[in-house]
């Protein structure tokens, strides 16, 4: 049994990896409780890790992967099975059963372009050509136009997303505060940061402690999409 501030943590980091790929700040946790204190939270993840609902990853700031949940989280028994949103490759898919045959897996797959390198960290150059595909579950998708994106730098580690990673964008050009996105600055540098509107202006948050937020004017900035979910390799 879960007590109800449990129940409720477990649902929203649920509902933050189901929305966006990455789990909650400990300071969203604290405020979407009503929390004084992030040490209140610690608790409550440490009980639910304890129970088996929720497993946290190794030398990761703030990754976090829910395992299991309770019907009253998840929907009533018989609904399909929840998946985590991080996606394992490598060594991790060799224990698992044969895929489906092709045409079984082409109505719950798609193939998503890999169009380059985004900056998590110190600018690079603007979003580059296709390079190649990789192919994901439809789970890991929502409506739209989807592409892949490999994170360089460290400027969102506290959101989960590390150097190294593939950040799987669904195309649009508007935001809502809180979505971490795709900006291009200048239509010549690209970054994937967190999005805020400050009055007339748009800051662009890091979740990097190291990092300052960017504060720029509407005309300098372009949204090229919405992350919604994370695929890394062991």
């Amino acid at each position: 049994m879960l007590t109800r501030k449990q129940h409720e943590l477990l649902r929203f980091i649920h509902e933050r990896l189901r929305e966006s790929g990455v789990p909650p700040s400990f300071d969203e946790m604290k405020d979407a409780l009503d929390l004084k204190s992030k040490s209140g939270i610690h608790r409550l993840i440490t009980a639910l890790e304890e129970r088996g609902f929720i497993r946290r990853l190794p030398n990761r700031a703030r990754a976090l992967e829910v395992i299991r949940l309770p019907e009253t989280v998840g929907g009533a028994a018989g609904q399909k099975r929840f998946t985590p949103s991080v996606v394992e490759g490598g060594l991790a898919n060799r224990t698992k059963a044969a895929p489906p045959p092709a045409e079984e897996r082409g109505s719950r797959e798609t193939a998503i372009p890999v169009m380059g390198r985004i900056a998590a960290g110190t600018p690079i150059s603007a979003i580059q050509n296709r390079s190649h595909s990789i192919t994901l579950s439809n789970d890991f998708l929502s409506q739209g136009e989807h592409y892949a994106l490999e994170v360089r730098g460290d400027s969102m580690v506290e959101a989960g997303i590390l150097d190294g990673d593939l950040v799987v964008i669904r195309r649009q050009d508007n935001a809502n505060t809180g979505d971490i996105i795709v900006a291009l600055i200048d239509e010549e540098e690209a970054t994937l940061k967190r999005f805020r509107r400050r009055g007339s202006s748009i800051a662009l948050e890091a979740a990097n402690q190291a990092y300052e937020t960017r504060v720029l004017g509407p005309d300098r900035v372009k949204i090229q999409g919405k992350l919604v979910s994370l695929v890394r390799r062991y």
